[in-house]
């Protein structure tokens, strides 16, 4: 039974009505005065030298407002992280990828616009690409950036321990490669911009961004605005899953045109085009070389991994370190080395996407687990359990688990889903698989260097004390966020739920860096507490000093003020507020004091009750290079058995049940909580058995739609048996912690070990679609024989 008023408890979410009704308004769906609709112009050629861009003919189309190249602009470079800006709003002086962008045009409608694009005329001098990453590092390769030799965007080379001196110990060792291939996010929403800047010079973007904060200041640094002058708002949005979590040459060019044009510019992407921007999951070619003793205990750890880029950085400085220190933990590994190396190719670039960096080691690592238990002949559970960290553990490269419900996690599914009476014991090709998982609780710093807060929260009480407006910069982009902060400022006020309004998404309103990293719940959360705390101090100092009752004899709940001991006259409040709202239907008449009136006498003692938060880490993470990357307040962790069914004749694949634990410290709206885990079963089935980005000799993507590029349906998704771990997080607010990404973590590999179990062939390549089971199963047959 739950202690709590509000939190840790099912509601209904703030966006439901209006997303259920079709009245939520996503960025596309506004509409401005005087208008105009821009396009962009992309390169048909991987990589190639810009000789000259003609755009007379588009500028003389009737109709056009603005066409405009990089030589008609003062070239500021950007990117994610200040260490690698390598992009410019359009391409200067050579193209890296099919669809790097060249022009852009406004014009009176998007057709004209369309034509205008069809009028430019470029001249290229195509140049070799280079497409495999292994390619791109050899001596001789094309180059893709000067500034980097080998097309190396980043390498990274740790080690924690001795690596090699544990391998000497060890009983066992095993070494094996894992590949993914590269996602789309394929959310249901393309990107969206709307740019209007005005006549005072202030620059408004209404985007379908994840971060408005970080869209704030690349707009502001590229345009050279003040960034007082520059306002993100984001709409509704519908997906993001980390591709939308920075600034795009969509925004940008939206932005320039409407400043050079001084009439609002919308501008939005195709399915294609957002295939084409990209900036989704990286390919990972992984070698793992794991060493263990005769019982089991992890010894020591070398991961290598290749990261296939694509033409930009975008976040790949931050994805290569992830690739390796997020194997750190969540089992206590003594030993660790890593080699990584994120390459360019010309390829749209990669990004972040859900579980950044991490779901692919994880994959690759946790099949290792099972391929070292199956010899030395201990079952995967056990083999988890003793290596298992615990809270109060630090891992080998410097990350503290504050709490960690590991254990707990892997129990509840082994007893749920019949583990012990279903492994070893399922017919012919029916299997069982299990994983575990681990990730960021919200990424320890800010992608620029900065000792800025992570979140400010302001919180407002209405003047007649019946509404709580929580005001935030956080982006809710269909995760859920606004309800968890509703529920906690109500938690912490002490009053109802469907007293709080909540206002988010806007960069006039709070600092916030926004939904990425899994750390809205635990980092604008503790800052919306804080900001309640501040308003209900004010109320009850005011109430202290009229009742002349010590603050802490009061206590509120439910919307009522409760006093400890002997009961308080409080009428004269009460008729004040009484003739204060006299003809008001809802007026308190009889009972306890309410918050509303005590919050109105507060705002007639002191104006305006305004409470405000705010949320940094502390310092965190090691000394050693690239320590930040990794580093948290605190780490999620999941574990998750797959069964499934194989048809031995065809290879094809069903999984037929998931039971998924995940321990997020304490379930704030338990119902988004299941939501996230359920999400994160879709997402990482997709990418275990469907999912892959595919392209032709020439670069040029063969499936950038929707119907080529496979995504599950409810028709693929199993029942799901989704199990809350509550391990109370003490540096979260009321104990809770990150879900959204850290859930995938496991979902790939269990899928992965419960294939093995069904088949005896290990699938060490995404996605195990039917000829690729199949073709192994053939292979498996021939051997026999």
């Amino acid at each position: 039974m739950s202690t709590y008023s509000v939190i840790n408890s099912r509601v209904p979410r703030l966006d439901a009505p209006d997303k259920a009704s079709g009245r939520a308004v996503y960025t596309d769906d506004l509409q401005f005065p005087n208008m105009l609709f821009g396009a962009l112009l992309q390169s048909p050629l991987a990589h190639a030298r810009i000789l000259n861009i003609d755009t007379s003919r588009a500028k003389a189309l009737p109709g056009v407002k603005s066409v405009v190249t990089a030589r008609d602009l003062e070239i500021i470079p950007y990117g994610v992280s200040p260490a690698r800006y390598d992009e410019t709003i359009l391409a200067l002086d050579k193209v890296r990828y099919v669809g790097d962008e060249v022009a852009a045009v406004a014009a009176v409608d998007q057709e004209t616009a369309q034509e205008a694009l069809e009028l430019i005329r470029v001249d290229y001098e195509e140049l070799p690409a280079v497409f495999d990453p292994f390619e791109a590092m050899a001596e001789g390769a094309p180059t893709i950036h000067e500034a980097f030799a080998r097309n190396l965007c980043a390498e990274v080379h740790q080690e924690f321990g001795d690596v090699e001196a544990a391998f000497a110990e060890c009983d066992l060792i095993h070494e094996h490669k894992f590949v993914n291939k590269r996602q789309d996010a394929a959310f249901l929403e393309p990107n969206n911009a709307v740019a209007v800047f005005d006549q005072q010079g202030y620059l408004t973007l209404y985007s379908s961004t994840q971060v408005p904060h970080y869209v704030q200041r690349t707009v502001a640094m590229v345009l050279k605005l003040p960034i007082g002058r520059v306002r993100v708002v984001k709409s509704y949005v519908g997906g993001g899953f980390g591709p939308k979590a920075s600034a795009s040459t969509l925004e940008l060019t939206a932005c320039l045109l409407s400043q050079k044009t001084h009439r609002p510019v919308k501008m939005h992407f195709s399915r294609e085009q957002v295939f084409l921007h990209s900036r989704a999951r990286h390919q990972f070619f992984h070698t793992f070389k794991t060493g263990v003793k005769k019982d089991g205990t992890l010894m020591a750890l070398h991961n290598t991994c290749v990261l296939e880029g694509g033409a930009y950085s975008s976040f790949g400085i931050a994805t290569v370190y992830y690739a390796g220190s997020l194997l750190g933990g969540p089992y206590k590994l003594p030993n660790m080395k890593y080699d990584g190396f994120r390459v360019y190719t010309n390829r749209p670039a990669c990004g972040a996407q859900r579980g950044h960096g991490g779901v692919a080691a994880r994959a690759g690592f946790e099949q290792q687990l099972d391929i070292l238990a199956e010899t030395l002949g201990i079952d995967p559970v056990e083999m988890r359990l003793k290596n298992i960290m615990e809270t109060g553990d630090t891992t080998c490269n410097e990350l503290n688990m504050s709490s960690l419900g590991m254990k707990e996690c892997i129990e509840a599914i082994r007893d749920q889903s019949d583990w012990k009476k279903k492994k070893g014991r399922l017919p012919k090709g029916k299997g069982i698989g299990l994983a575990c998982g681990f990730f960021v609780s919200g990424a320890g710093y800010p992608i620029y260097r900065s000792d800025t807060y992570h979140a400010t929260v302001v919180i407002k009480i209405s003047e007649d004390g019946g509404t709580i407006q929580v005001l935030t910069g956080s982006a809710e982009i269909g995760q859920g966020s606004d309800t968890a902060l509703a529920m906690i400022a109500a938690e912490s006020l002490g009053v109802r739920y469907q007293d709080v309004r909540v206002v988010s998404g806007d960069t006039d309103l709070s600092v916030d860096l926004g939904a990425y990293s899994s750390r809205q719940t635990l980092m604008t959360g503790q800052a919306t507490k804080e900001a309640a705390e501040d308003a209900r101090r004010q109320v009850l100092e005011v109430l202290s000093e009229a009742l002349s009752v010590p603050v802490e004899k009061m206590s509120i709940g439910n919307g009522l003020i409760f006093f400890e001991g002997t009961a308080h006259d409080f009428e004269s409040i009460r008729i004040n507020y009484m003739k204060e709202h006299r003809g008001w239907a809802d007026s308190p008449q009889e009972g306890p004091l309410t918050f509303r009136e005590a919050a109105r006498l507060a705002y007639l003692k002191r104006g305006t009750i305004v409470g405000t938060g705010k949320y940094k880490p502390p310092r965190l993470g090691g000394a050693y290079k690239g320590a930040a990357v990794g580093t948290s307040p605190a780490y999620g962790c999941s574990a998750m058995i797959a069964e499934v069914s194989v048809d031995l004749e065809t290879g094809q694949v069903t999984v037929d049940k998931v039971t998924d634990a995940h321990d997020c410290g304490l379930a704030i709206n338990r119902t988004s909580v299941e939501g996230q885990m359920e999400g994160s079963v879709s997402m990482g089935l997709g990418e275990a058995l469907f999912e892959e980005v595919k392209f032709n000799e020439r670069g040029q993507i063969i499936n950038a739609s929707l119907g080529e590029y496979k995504i599950p349906t409810a028709l693929d998704v199993p029942a799901v048996q989704s199990l809350i771990i509550e391990g109370n997080e003490p540096n979260g607010p009321y104990g809770a912690k990150e879900v959204g990404e850290g859930a995938i973590m496991p979902t790939i590999p269990a899928i992965l070990n419960a294939v093995y179990d069904a088949t005896g062939v290990r699938i060490s390549e995404l996605p195990v679609t039917s000829e690729r089971l199949w073709r192994a199963l053939k292979e498996k047959k021939e051997n026999q024989k």
